[in-house]
Order: structure tokens, then C-alpha cells, then sequence
């Protein structure tokens, strides 16, 4: 396709350069050398229009594809309807302007129609959720229509994370059906999954092998269907950036276990899963004078404290257990305590 258009791109612009040829031949001839100066300016034109006609046409249509593509049907939708509002205010602003003295009553109108068309496009897509909830609140949606809407445009799709492959969690996940949607996993996430499974380092490689065989394991005999796709953001540098830049584009949801690009996508007011928040909703809710069985495995940090592990991975802090490291014991919860890392659990050991 590319070929043909610019093979097009060639004649058109020797039928150009002849043109010009045609059109002001008397300056060709005060040249002294027409019949060298001829050739060389229907040349150059013809390669101005073999390089350029596919930037003319081609690209930015493919471009303009691929957004189309990459939008939710909320956006698109929104999209649409923003351009004919923007096109219906700039053409009763236009009409007056016509009137307006050569070359303004021609050129006026266009400009307006171009800034209002565009400007209500983006306008209309920025804030599509608030529209949506102002069609609820006066009765022309019914609720949960527009989100229905956007979780078909939108959230059918989850891009994973490196943090959440390596992590093998979400092949548990994913069979147990809470996680339903399509997984997309960009190249530069695979890519860096290769790069940590040929490091040097013992660990970080036994890491990053794993993260492969969980994302074979997906693909081959996961419930959901699992996608790996090209598209790389240029304007990002670095690997969360791209995530970010990518889910914004498709609409789309990032499951990760990473707590600064988990920040940085509630920032830009995309949805994260997060894995780690998932186990730390899953974990039983404890109050303070619950009763636990806990075997107490080292000391703590602070004088005379014990420390142990429930089922689910919790820290429990038992106080006074430092004499009782290896045994296993009856505790009362004094306090519980939710941090960055998880939850731990403060619990006084009873007296015997």
C-alpha cells in the first residue's frame, strides 16, 4: 500500500513540476540552461511527492485508526457527541461572520468551526463520566447504564504488570475466576521480564523464569484470554510510565503489586488492581481481645516480645513471648495496626 501511494506521490508531483514548467517557462529560459535546470525541477518534485504524499495520507489515517481503536465506547460516544455540539455552535457563530469583507467572511467561519469542533471533542471526552452521571441524575440514563457502558469499552481489558507476572499470585487469580477480563501484556513488559530471567543474579533470575513459566501457564491453559501486543508509548521513558501511558490510551485497568506505579496511575485517575491490596482484603478481620493460637518463631525487636505468623502471612507481636520462642500458645489481640507493608498484630500472651 505504502509502495503504490508513494509510487502515486512521484507522478503527482511531475505533474506539478511540469506545471510550473509550463506556467513560467520565460523564467527558465533568462536561466541560460533551461534544458539542465528543466529536469532537475521536475526531479526534485518528484521525489518532494514520493517521500511525502504517505505522510500526507497513509500515516496520519493509520494513526487516526489506531486511536479509534484504542478508545471505550464512553469515549467514543462522547467523542462524537462533543463534535457535532462543537460543529452546531461554531456554525451559528459562523453564520454571522460571512457578512464580514474578503478574505475574513471566508476564512472566519472555518477557524471557528475547527476550535469549536475540537474543542468540545476533547471537552466532551475529558469529562464523559460527569456527563454520564448528569444524564443519570435527570432521568435520560438509567443508573448503571453508563457504567455497564464503560466496562465494555474499557475494562474488558487488564495490562499486567512485571511485578504482578514475577509475583505468580495471578495465575491463582485468574482460576479462581475473580479475574475475568482480558489480560494484555505490552512487549516492553515482556522484554523486561526476559531481561530479569538472564540476569546475573541467582534470585532475580530464578524470579523472572518463574514469571515465564506463570505467563505460558496463562496462556495456555488460563480461563482468560491472554494477549501480548506491540504498542509502545514513545512519549514515556521508562517501564511504569509506559503502563500508564498504555492504559490511558486503550481505557484499560493495570493489575500490578507495585505501590509507586499503584500512586502514580491513582494520580492520572486510572484503575489499579492491586494484588497486594486483594490478600490484604481476603485476610480475616481481627478486633482487639480475639482470641488466636500462635507459635511464637523469634524474638522481636523490643525487649521480652515474641514474634509469630498466621496462616495468611500477618505478623502477630506478642508481647512477653520472647521466653516462649518454639511454642505454641493462646493470645488475646490488644491492637491491630495497618501499614504500608500489611497488617500487623499486636497480642498479649496469657498468663499461665
Amino acid at each position: 500500500m505504502i509502495r503504490i501511494i508513494r509510487l502515486l506521490g512521484a507522478a503527482l508531483g511531475a505533474l506539478v513540476g511540469l506545471g510550473f514548467v509550463l506556467a513560467e517557462q520565460p523564467s527558465f529560459d533568462r536561466t541560460g540552461s533551461p534544458a539542465l535546470l528543466i529536469p532537475i525541477w521536475i526531479a526534485a518534485w518528484v521525489s518532494v511527492g514520493f517521500l511525502l504524499l504517505p505522510y500526507l495520507t497513509v500515516v496520519p489515517a493509520a494513526r487516526l485508526i489506531r486511536g479509534v481503536q484504542a478508545m471505550s465506547t464512553a469515549e467514543f460516544v462522547a467523542a462524537v457527541a462533543g463534535l457535532v455540539i462543537g460543529l452546531l455552535i461554531a456554525l451559528l457563530l459562523g453564520l454571522p461572520l460571512t457578512v464580514l469583507p474578503q478574505p475574513y467572511g471566508t476564512y472566519l467561519p472555518i477557524g471557528v468551526s475547527i476550535c469549536f469542533g475540537l474543542g468540545m471533542l476533547g471537552l466532551t471526552v475529558a469529562k464523559r463520566e460527569d456527563l454520564v452521571a448528569a444524564a443519570e441524575a435527570a432521568g435520560f440514563v438509567r443508573r448503571g447504564e453508563g457504567q455497564a457502558s464503560a466496562s465494555r469499552g474499557g475494562e474488558t481489558e487488564v495490562i499486567v504488570d512485571t511485578s504482578a507476572i514475577i509475583d505468580g499470585r495471578i495465575a491463582d487469580i485468574v482460576d479462581s475466576g475473580f479475574l475475568y477480563h482480558r489480560l494484555i501484556i505490552p512487549h516492553f513488559v515482556l522484554d523486561e521480564l526476559q531481561r530479569i530471567a538472564d540476569s546475573s543474579d541467582t534470585q532475580r533470575r530464578a524470579r523472572g523464569r518463574r514469571g515465564l513459566e506463570i505467563l505460558g501457564r496463562l496462556q495456555k491453559d488460563g480461563p482468560t484470554p491472554v494477549e501480548i501486543v506491540g504498542d509502545d508509548p514513545a512519549d514515556a521513558a521508562d517501564v511504569d510510565a509506559k503502563l500508564v501511558s498504555l492504559a490511558r490510551a486503550r481505557g484499560a485497568a493495570i493489575l500490578t503489586n507495585d505501590f509507586n506505579l499503584n500512586r502514580v496511575a491513582d494520580l492520572q485517575s486510572i484503575r489499579v488492581l492491586n494484588i497486594n491490596s486483594l490478600a490484604n482484603a481476603l485476610k480475616p478481620a481481627l478486633l482487639p481481645g480475639d482470641e488466636l493460637r500462635i507459635k511464637v518463631l523469634t524474638e522481636g525487636k523490643e525487649s521480652g516480645q515474641g514474634v509469630g505468623y498466621l496462616d495468611d502471612g500477618t505478623m502477630v507481636v506478642v508481647e512477653g513471648g520472647a521466653r516462649l520462642v518454639g511454642h505454641e500458645l493462646d493470645v488475646a489481640v490488644t491492637r491491630v495496626l495497618q501499614t504500608v507493608m500489611g497488617r500487623m498484630v499486636f497480642a498479649q500472651a496469657h498468663s499461665e
